[in-house]
């Protein structure tokens, strides 16, 4: 073996004397190099990684003995019943004094503290949330969310921490200023105390987190959550302000319609129950179903709606749109990082080289046809033509869509949203099943998700039946997975007593620039559905 090496680098090399021993000893010398720098690079990432997480100890450490204290000094301090109160009175509370801002911090402390140590959803507390309420202590004018504790998202830029996105590449800067939105939530009397974790590069279903007890979570990844939808409404009068559009000119100044919100007018509204694309299961469309019965009862008027060419859109228009460089300004991201184990599929999806995605896409289309569109949309486009051939693809059928909207005469539309909650491990192999929410990203719709019951035993059998639109891998792993979330909430039903699953929503949607529509929309269907659970 040693002598062929010899005589195929005399072959390469023909016309100049080599020292064979000399190469082959530079050659292990280099991959012995290239493991190190490797070894090293590992060590590196594994270095500030535990540097991230001493600091986010040491924080927690120091908020919890700031608690401690705060307990010690007001022992009397009723957190359930704190912890229990809608924003709206909470908020009332606070502005007529009747509740102090320092009481209410640190109770939502307190109970932030508990809830990380369970599901560790907060990558950090904001120490300055103490500066910040000293500082609305001292105003006489009271903002709208005024001292309401407010949790904000990783990649959120607070003045002094970092914005890593779930990323080491982004350890190492500390953000010089707060961002636009934290200036305007603080000068609204809001007061930040925690960051909240995201998703890795801000790219998976794994990392989907609710807010903590009531706190008013400001963004989620593409929105605001809250515990109820006067909450939601509370929080875009706040952010809709002067303050905002003097520091973000490209938002339009257009105060929050309070007329539009609060109006009781009879809607117009269209629904379906499947987009055509993924079958969402049984709990999902009940949803929909007694949603749509219930609004109907209460005086509104409900009209099929069947959104046009949704399997055009997943995968022409938003995987192409998403990956059109063929994922690779997506990798440059995880460059020397640890990929989160739920993106690995993605991942390694993008890496693949794009002939042969093309040829898989090619061999695939007769048997795994989903799966051949979506490879064939990873591979991108080729041209600066194609990008803006296919940005006008996505304008053509905005107006298609608004067209057809318009031909009904709707107001809203009520559609399904993916659910329950899967079992960990499973929302990396599920990219795919986002269709019902993908849309309203495509077409840039103002859009809100609001849980109106609960899986029930009937789901379950009705699941077993389940076949998905096409029958096919995806369909097969979307139903295991639903069985295993139900089967495991049914088993929680028979232990404790009175627990009946895991919440199930609906999605709510309106044309752009109508957010109050779509919120009051939001706020009827939440209406609705707590009636209906009113025993």
């Amino acid at each position: 073996m040693h002598m062929m090496i010899q005589q195929q680098l005399g072959q390469l090399l023909p016309e100049r004397k080599v020292d064979v021993p000399a190469a082959l000893a530079l050659l292990g010398g280099s991959v012995a190099a290239l493991g190190v720098w490797k070894w090293r690079s590992k060590k590196m990432v594994q270095k500030k990684m535990e540097e991230a997480r001493r600091t986010r100890d040491e924080g927690m450490k120091k908020m919890a003995k700031a608690v401690q204290q705060f307990r010690e000094q007001v022992p009397s301090v009723q957190r359930d019943a704190i912890l229990s109160l809608p924003l709206l009175e909470l908020s009332g509370r606070l502005q007529e004094g009747s509740l102090s801002p320092r009481t209410v911090l640190y109770t939502y402390l307190e109970k932030a503290l508990e809830v990380t140590q369970q599901t560790n959803c907060l990558r950090h507390f904001i120490p300055e949330c103490e500066e910040q309420l000293q500082e609305i202590e001292r105003h006489e004018k009271k903002g709208l969310l005024y001292g309401i504790p407010v949790s904000i998202k990783d990649h959120i830029g607070h003045k002094g921490h970092l914005a890593t996105c779930g990323l080491v590449q982004c350890l190492g800067t500390l953000m010089e200023e707060d961002s636009v939105l934290v200036k305007v939530l603080k000068r609204q009397g809001a007061i930040p105390f925690a960051m909240t974790n995201v998703p890795q590069s801000l790219f998976s279903l794994s990392g989907v987190t609710g807010p903590v007890n009531g706190i008013l979570a400001v963004p989620c990844a593409l929105g605001p959550m809250a515990r109820d939808v006067d909450s939601l409404a509370l929080c875009m009068k706040a952010l809709l302000c002067q303050e905002m559009f003097q520091l973000d000119p490209t938002v339009p100044p257009i105060p929050f319609n309070e007329q539009v919100y609060s109006s009781s007018t009879p809607l117009r509204v269209g629904y379906y129950d499947t987009d055509g694309y993924v079958l969402l299961p049984p709990c999902m469309r009940r949803a929909v179903k007694e949603t749509r019965h219930a609004l109907q009862a209460a005086g509104h008027q409900l009209v099929l709606f069947s959104p046009p060419r949704i399997p055009y859109v997943i995968n022409e228009l938003f995987f192409k749109t998403f990956f059109a460089d063929g994922g690779h300004t997506w990798l440059d991201v995880f460059t020397g990082d640890i990929v989160d184990p739920g993106l690995k599929s993605q991942v390694n999806s993008c890496k693949i080289p794009r002939l042969v995605k093309k040829l898989l896409a090619l061999l695939l289309k007769p048997v795994f046809p989903r799966l051949a569109d979506y490879l064939s949309a990873l591979a991108g486009m080729r041209s600066v033509k194609e990008m803006w051939n296919h940005h006008h693809e996505i304008q053509e059928y905005r107006s298609q869509f608004i067209a057809q909207w318009k031909e009904l005469q709707l107001d809203v539309v009520l559609c399904p949203v993916l659910g329950p909650a899967f079992t960990t491990g499973y929302p990396g192999k599920l990219l795919y099943a986002i269709s019902s929410t993908m849309l309203y990203n495509v077409l840039n719709f103002p859009a809100g998700v609001v849980p109106v019951s609960t899986v029930t035993e009937a789901d379950e059998e009705e699941l077993k039946l389940y076949k998905g639109c096409c029958d096919d891998p995806w369909d097969r792993t979307l139903k295991q997975v639903w069985e295993v979330v139900e089967q495991r909430l049914l088993v929680g039903v028979q232990a404790v007593s009175g627990a009946l699953g895991m919440p199930v929503a609906v999605q709510c949607v309106a044309l752009p620039w109508q957010e109050e529509l779509c919120l009051r929309f939001m706020k009827e269907v939440e209406t609705l559905s707590r009636d209906r659970r009113v025993p």
